[in-house]
């Protein structure tokens, strides 16, 4: 299955510092070519902190380093998103939808009880 991730839009906030301190980030996932029958497509979005804090405010992780929004490359970007949950959502979801569909039943209205 090949997969094409893109990111279709990006947002930072940028601090007094002129430093970006936050990003929300979509992207979007393509199985295949539009038309085929295995194809699929699905988006995806997160909003990406600086650092993460806890109820008290300390600080439990730092997701990137402070810089300014044009030293950011697309690489960078997708390095802070959460692909491989995604990658793992984005499977399942092929496989309900393109592999193993759900079969409909239809009911049989000339269904005679047998005696």
């Amino acid at each position: 299955m090949a997969v094409t991730k893109t990111i279709v839009k990006c947002t930072p906030y940028i601090n007094s510092n002129s430093k970006v301190d936050q990003w929300d980030i979509e992207m979007t996932y393509e199985n295949d070519s539009e038309g085929d029958a295995t194809y699929y497509k699905s988006k995806f979005s997160t909003t990406v902190n600086q650092k993460d804090t806890d109820a008290e405010g300390n600080v439990i992780a730092t997701n990137f380093t402070l810089k300014a929004k044009g030293s950011w490359s697309n690489a960078d970007l997708v390095a802070i998103c959460p692909t491989s949950h995604w990658d793992t959502i984005f499977a399942s979801q092929v496989d309900s939808v393109i592999t193993n569909p759900l079969v409909e039943s239809t009911p049989d209205n000339n269904f005679n009880v047998p005696s």
